[in-house]
């Protein structure tokens, strides 16, 4: 078993290749990390439900939308949150998205299973239909175009400038959440997913956990928008749609419920193979959907699951071999 400072060596190791390598790739390349990096933030969020907590949410484009459609309003109609108030405006994307949540948890959290994922859905759709109908404060399906990025002495118009701005957004988001999920809050969380019954006989308020876990994904969710607002440069309502919903769950599943690296990993894969897909075949969405398929029969714990994986396979031989071998001949 590898220990865990190995793990976390290993993750930050990554962590400085990447942001040493991709810089020096192409500006193709540092687009792309950055949109990745700026999702990835919400497939963690989706972590934290899915695989810290058990509750699979299909309504996390709601805050990640919310985000985003705040910062592309105020940029525009307001001129707000292109200077030094660009940081005023991630901590109101953050309020606001812990609000929705705190809104949608009072609904959300008191069912359970297949009736979670039904009202976070479709408390996510009503949110796509006020961006979809608004049309004076949100574009309707026109959306906002931003005419640019915040300049508060950082030349963020500069793609790499801005690369190196949303990575440390999206490191000190890992960071953050790890020390979440290895918090006795988080702990607590680990045993509600494992079994909450149980649980709420040792005497832990299972509703008030789940809850705030749940306002804080929504608060990472609304982080990520502001980021994609301005990385991506437009917002509409297909930044609210189902699919980015959908798109964030199977991400984590991709790479691996409940690890946080997973879900950044499942994300960099997802962005790659679209980009690469569809440059050679027009029926790209079905080769990307062969591949969550082939990973959810063959490799259910994701790709982070592999190692394990391996390790069981290999003690079974193992455990097989010294059989044969104590049988009398």
């Amino acid at each position: 078993m590898v220990s865990t400072n190995v793990k976390i060596l290993i993750v930050a190791v990554g962590l400085l290749a990447f942001a040493y390598i991709v810089p020096q790739s192409g500006s193709f390349v540092v687009l792309l990390a950055t949109r990745a990096m700026a999702f990835a933030i919400l497939a963690m969020s989706v972590d934290l439900l899915l695989g810290f907590t058990g509750m699979s949410s299909m309504g996390q484009a709601a805050y990640f939308g919310v985000g985003a459609y705040l910062t592309a309003v105020l940029a525009t109609k307001f001129h707000f949150g292109m200077g030094w108030d660009f940081w005023l405006v991630v901590v109101m994307g953050i309020l606001i998205g812990c609000a929705l949540a705190a809104l949608f948890g009072l609904f959300a959290i008191r069912a359970g299973g297949v009736y979670f994922l039904m009202i976070t859905l479709a408390l996510g759709q009503c949110v796509w239909g006020l961006a979809y109908r608004w049309n004076s404060l949100t574009g309707g399906d026109n959306g906002i175009n931003m005419s640019g990025r915040p300049n508060f002495g950082l030349d963020l118009g500069n793609e790499v400038t801005f690369f190196y701005l949303v990575f440390a957004f999206f490191a000190v988001s890992m960071i953050l959440l790890y020390v979440l999920v290895r918090s006795p809050f988080g702990r607590s969380l680990a045993g509600i997913r494992e079994r909450e019954l149980r649980m709420q006989i040792l005497g832990y308020n299972t509703w008030l956990h789940k809850y705030i876990a749940f306002v804080i994904a929504g608060g990472f969710g609304g982080l990520a928008g502001v980021l994609w607002a301005h990385t991506n440069g437009h917002v509409s309502p297909e930044t609210v749609v189902l699919t980015t919903s959908v798109d964030s769950l199977l991400m984590v599943v991709l790479g691996g419920a409940g690890t946080l690296v997973g879900a950044a990993i499942g994300t960099a894969i997802v962005f790659g193979l679209r980009e690469f897909l569809s440059t050679l075949v027009p029926w790209w969405q079905y080769a990307l959907g062969g591949v969550y398929v082939l990973t959810i029969l063959y490799l259910p714990m994701g790709l982070m699951g592999i190692p394990s994986r391996f390790r069981q396979r290999t003690q079974s031989k193992d455990e097989g071999a010294k059989k044969l071998a104590s049988k009398p001949s």
